[in-house]
């Protein structure tokens, strides 16, 4: 008889999806087939969740959804009724109604721009969340003014990649690791053969690959949201992705990047957008009150803080 550890194999793969490149790790029975299995899964997640595909099911419902209550596919609904929940909540930056606004902008693409004060004042009347009108017994989204269109892609890697675990997990795995463009999620065993994983913080006044400091996570995932990561310059003045959805212009504040760590790839997403707007001390202050999140700030003049659980878990590079 061969013991299970005979058994055991691995699988890492890299493929290119979604904009960005995506790391899958399995260690355990028939690895190859979870982690083909997994990329189908991802590639089925890019059709229905893309905002910048005009045929996927989220796209479409830009158009449909503001005659009629449109049904929808139910992870996707599920996505939008937690992006909503956390869009309502009192100065929460996230936004998933944000979609005519990220449009509008366009930073990270070729065509990138600052639009006028009037195509940005003609946008910010369709930014309401509340537009958004969910029906959980149909799972139908509506949208209750012409105008309204949601984009996810604040919280879409996060949620793909606990999707993602969740499958790894039914197989019983020694370890497991997904990496999506950024949104680190690991289980088990480390490469170095125990359960803490070490992940390096990116500095972001550096290229990528150069860490500021180095956590240690158990089963849990990591999230890093900045001002470098997608931009452009125009008459001098430098632009970033991350929006403020009350004014239309890139977020203003002393945060240069904002780490979240949790049990869930999901919640990381959420709290980097949903905090990142703040001041970096209320940053702090409100990770501290949440159970299970952990944080790291940067600040543009170069401050580094941490959350109070994280101290003893973190070596500045």
């Amino acid at each position: 008889m061969m013991s299970q550890e005979m058994w055991m194999t691995e699988a890492h793969k890299t493929i290119e999806l979604m904009g960005t490149k995506i790391r899958l790790s399995f260690k355990g029975q028939f690895a190859d087939r979870w982690v083909s299995e997994a990329c189908t899964m991802l590639k089925r997640y890019e059709q229905v969740f893309s905002a910048n595909n005009a045929f996927s099911p989220l796209s479409a419902l830009t158009h449909s959804a503001v005659k009629e209550p449109v049904v929808v596919d139910s992870e996707l609904y599920e996505l939008i009724k937690i992006g909503k929940a956390h869009s309502l909540a009192p100065n929460s930056f996230l936004n998933i109604a944000i979609g005519p606004l990220i449009k509008l902008w366009r930073v990270g693409f070729d065509e990138a721009r600052v639009p006028s004060q009037s195509e940005i004042d003609s946008v910010l009347a369709c930014l309401d969340p509340a537009y958004i009108i969910l029906d959980d017994e149909h799972q139908s989204v509506f949208f209750a003014k012409p105008g309204v269109e949601i984009d996810l892609g604040a919280i879409a890697k996060g949620y793909f990649s606990d999707k993602i675990m969740d499958f790894f997990k039914q197989k019983n795995p020694l370890s497991a690791m997904i990496d999506i463009g950024g949104n680190l999620l690991v289980y088990g065993e480390s490469p170095k053969h125990s359960l803490d994983w070490d992940v390096g913080i990116q500095n972001p006044f550096l290229p990528r690959g150069h860490s500021v400091a180095k956590v240690k996570i158990t089963n849990q995932s990591v999230v890093t949201s900045g001002i470098y990561e997608r931009t452009f310059e125009y008459n001098g003045n430098q632009y970033h992705h991350i929006f403020d959805s009350q004014t239309g212009y890139p977020v203003e504040n002393n945060v240069a990047s904002l780490t979240v760590i949790s049990k869930t790839s999901l919640d990381c997403d959420i709290y980097t957008t949903k905090l990142f707007g703040m001041p970096p001390k209320r940053i702090l202050d409100s990770v501290n009150g949440i159970e299970g999140i952990e944080a790291v700030v940067i600040t543009v003049d170069g401050q580094l803080a941490v959350s109070t659980n994280l101290r003893d878990k973190i070596t500045l590079a």
